[in-house]
């Protein structure tokens, strides 16, 4: 018995030696890092540091290359032996000058920044952290390379490269959540996502439609949320976040709270968000087209012009929120794990605050317009097989639901009847995404997909005295639509220095329509649409040197017609009605990407982009006619008639620039400029300018960084577009511009000066304030119905389990 002890002892004695433990921290703050990965092919090991920020590395001795790799910092290459030099204690710095970036969206699998051939940007926790926004829309305007269009404070609809809405695709953890009725016109939908929940977003800039499909035509926006965090220990591992957020420009109140509870193998995370935003305030020195002098309200059945007491106050915009994340992951064994997550998103009432500002007669038109609660849920289950076979080395199964609730709700000044219009669609989509490695130098990256929506539309006409309701025009028909196809992308590292990719995918989509003849005698009952598409990619990088990489990508996207193209009835502006076009076929973008990044010495980065992007037999609003007939009476006005069609093709190009230095003690400086120009072609001949090309915009941030206190002092500034350079759509909406010496409408330049800092002085509790738009301007982004915030001030309190 004691020879057992004693060899026992000797054993344990041996397995302590024998491990060696690494702490890594970051370089900056000075933070563990936890679920850095580290890995190493001779010997073949991989691990990832725990929760405390340590790991231990004993299978990796002797090995003369070990990789550490963490979303948002540069990856880090170490021999064991420079390691133990230094005490097993690692510094990792912060990605803000490197080409080594790991993002997702490209291929959904993770790889290196100056591997892909595509621009992509990387929104990180930090990043998110520091700007501190109100909503996900004004997260992606934070970037100074995405721009933001409001027709309401509820809203904030992406404009990139002279594409938006429909033209754009918007994943969500890997799901698509562009539905059948994405519409032409903004699109409010990225507001449905919490911006306290995101883990990290990426933009894909230009055409993705070999990995996403339909509508990625513009760009990919791909937001991944938090992740349930497991235990590395025998011990329940436990951590949560709880944040209040004030802003005084619109009264805003939020709170937040989220927590996770992890075992060895099982964890599950919970997430509540609620936002309370008021009427917003816009800036004191601007053009008074701006203001806000009068607004309609109901007192004694009656519809009242009120003399607003504050013209700055846009009144009524106020709305509330409420988000819900829950997820769950479970591993089966070190090969399989399955992870579900639910999601929800509720607002209010909310008003479409541009139409509010329409008059005729002198007097509003209207004397409420408002969309009813958009509501979103997602369930999202997935399997992830990790064991490597001939066909794969890792396998993706993905399978979604997701519900969708919107509705529109109109009454013109005066008119006791209201015209209200429901939307309910049902999105069911599978995934399968796999990976294999070919060769030392090649891999392959194959799957399929199929998407199911069925679009459910009702109309009534209210009585708004008696409550009474007759069924009114829906703005849909009732309609499914289905989408089946596969893909494939090949890469090949031809040498060190120059990386091919290609790739192809084939879509197969239908659409069946029935169509509702009580109202309008159309010429038709019910359509079918089936129809086949194409896309495919090729990419070249090469990276001269680790400081340098070049790309060069030619891609072409599609964008097949979906139910709000092919079958909606609606007012387009007063006196237009679009009405069902059975006859529409898929548009097609064809684009060439060219682009340099280059690090000077570890403390200068220049990144600069140029595209080209052809758009052919592109879906175009025009005259229409209805069994002869130009006109018809819609909502109880005679209106014209239109409808999409297949009647132009564009072009859009331009140019993204951006400069990244990194000064001593702490300080840095980065700019970056979007210029796009773009012009439709209409079959008869006449040219327009392209109604999402946004002006010529630029942000500039100039930041410090110091353990737990991060500053940034930036400005966003923009073009001008006059007149004669406005797109013929937005010519007739000067209620929207600022009018100039001619009186015609036109979107004056504006710039805003803004001042984030975090301070986080205990090691649970930290506190963000900013002053936003420090000098009050008054400004309306291009085509945006609501003015902007004035000067606006930011507190916020977070606090760390």
């Amino acid at each position: 018995m004691k020879i057992f002890i004693l060899l026992y002892f000797l054993i344990l004695f041996s397995c302590k030696i024998n491990a060696q433990n690494i702490l890594i921290k970051d370089r900056e703050t000075e933070d563990v890092l936890a679920s850095v990965l580290i890995k190493s092919n001779s010997p073949n090991a991989i691990t990832s540091t725990d929760y405390n920020g340590v790991a231990d590395i004993s299978n990796f001795r002797n090995s003369e290359k070990i990789l550490f790799q963490h979303l948002g910092y540069e990856t880090l290459e170490k021999s064991f032996s420079e390691i133990e030099k230094e005490n097993f204690i690692l510094f990792m710095s912060p990605t803000n000058i490197s080409l080594d970036q790991i993002v997702v969206s490209a291929t959904r699998w993770n790889q290196t920044q100056n591997e892909v051939s595509s621009k992509i940007i990387n929104i990180s926790p930090k990043d998110i952290e520091l700007q501190n926004p109100q909503t996900t829309a004004d997260l992606l305007n934070s970037t100074g390379q995405v721009f933001i269009q409001k027709s309401q404070q509820g809203g904030g609809s992406p404009m990139i490269r002279g594409f938006a809405t429909n033209r754009l695709l918007i994943s969500i953890d890997g799901i698509r959540m562009n539905t059948a009725i994405f519409r032409s016109g903004n699109l409010q939908n990225v507001i449905s996502l919490d911006n306290y929940s995101l883990q990290n977003v990426e933009v894909l800039f230009g055409p993705g439609s070999v990995i996403y499909g339909s509508d990625a035509i513009g760009g990919v926006m791909s937001f991944y949320t938090l992740q349930p965090k497991l235990s590395l220990t025998e011990n329940i591992f436990y951590s949560g976040n709880s944040s209040l957020r004030f802003s005084s420009a619109n009264n805003e109140a939020t709170g937040h709270i989220d927590f996770n509870l992890g075992w060895q193998n099982f964890a599950m995370l919970s997430s509540v968000t609620y936002s309370k935003f008021g009427n917003v305030k816009m800036g004191e020195f601007g053009p008074n087209e701006y203001l806000r002098n009068e607004y309609v309200k109901r007192i004694n059945s009656e519809d009242i012009v009120i003399t607003n007491s504050n013209p700055l106050i846009q009144k009524p915009v106020d709305y509330n929120q409420l988000n819900i994340l829950q997820k769950f992951i479970f591993l089966l064994n070190d090969e399989i794990k399955l992870d579900y997550g639910f999601q929800y998103s509720e607002t209010s009432n909310y008003s479409r605050y541009d139409r509010l500002l329409i008059y005729r007669n002198d007097l509003p038109r209207s004397a409420e317009w408002y969309y009813g609660p958009q509501v979103w849920m997602m369930n999202n289950f997935n399997v992830s097989y990790s064991k490597s076979n001939i066909f794969y080395d890792n396998l993706i199964f993905r399978i979604a639901h997701q519900n969708f609730k919107e509705s529109r709700h109109n009454r013109d000044l005066n008119n006791n009847i209201r015209f209200d219009k429901f939307e309910e669609v049902d999105v069911y989509s599978i995934n399968f995404d796999m990976n294999k490695k070919l060769t030392e130098n090649s891999s392959v990256i194959y799957g399929i997909e199929e998407i199911y929506n069925n679009v459910k539309s009702a109309g009534k006409d209210t009585d708004i005295n008696n409550n009474h309701s007759v069924k009114g025009v829906s703005r849909y028909p009732q309609s499914k639509w289905n989408s089946i196809s596969a893909f494939i992308d090949y890469k090949n590292f031809l040498t060190d220095k120059i990386i091919f990719e290609t790739g192809f995918r084939y879509s197969y989509f239908s659409l069946s329509a029935d169509f509702d003849t009580t109202f309008y005698p159309f010429p038709f009952t019910n359509t079918d649409l089936n129809e086949g598409s194409f896309s495919g990619s090729f990419g070249l990088v090469f990276n001269p040197n680790k400081s340098t990489t070049i790309n060069l990508n030619l891609s072409n996207g599609f964008r097949s017609p979906n139910v709000d193209d092919l079958g909606k009835v609606f007012d387009s502006e007063p006196g237009s009605v679009i009405i069902p076009n059975p006859n529409l076929k898929a548009e097609y973008a064809y684009n060439i990407d060219l682009g340099i990044a280059k690090v000077f010495s570890d403390f200068l980065k220049i990144d600069f982009t140029t595209f080209y992007t052809y758009l052919d037999n592109a879906m175009v609003r025009r005259d229409f006619t209805l069994n002869g007939l130009d006109s018809i009476i819609y909502s109880g006005e005679m209106s014209k008639v239109q409808a999409l069609q297949n009647a132009a093709n564009a072009n859009v190009w331009g140019i993204q620039a951006g400069i990244e230095i990194k000064l001593p003690y702490g300080f840095g400086f980065t700019v970056n400029t979007n210029y796009q120009k773009g012009e439709e072609i209409l079959d008869d001949g006449s040219k327009s300018p392209l109604r999402h090309a946004a002006p010529i915009f630029s942000s500039a941030h100039i930041t410090y960084s110091y353990r737990n206190f991060k500053l940034d002092f930036y400005n966003f500034q923009n073009g001008k577009i006059s007149f004669k350079n406005m797109p013929e759509e937005e010519k007739s909406k000067n209620y929207i511009y600022a009018i100039d010496k001619n009186g015609n409408p036109y979107s004056p330049s504006w710039y805003t000066l803004n001042l984030k800092f975090d301070y986080r002085f205990i090691e649970k509790i930290s506190i963000g304030c900013g002053i936003e738009n420090i000098t009050d301007q008054r400004y309306r982004p291009y085509s945006s119905g609501l003015v902007s915030s004035g000067r606006n001030f930011i507190f916020s309190i977070r606090y760390k389990i």
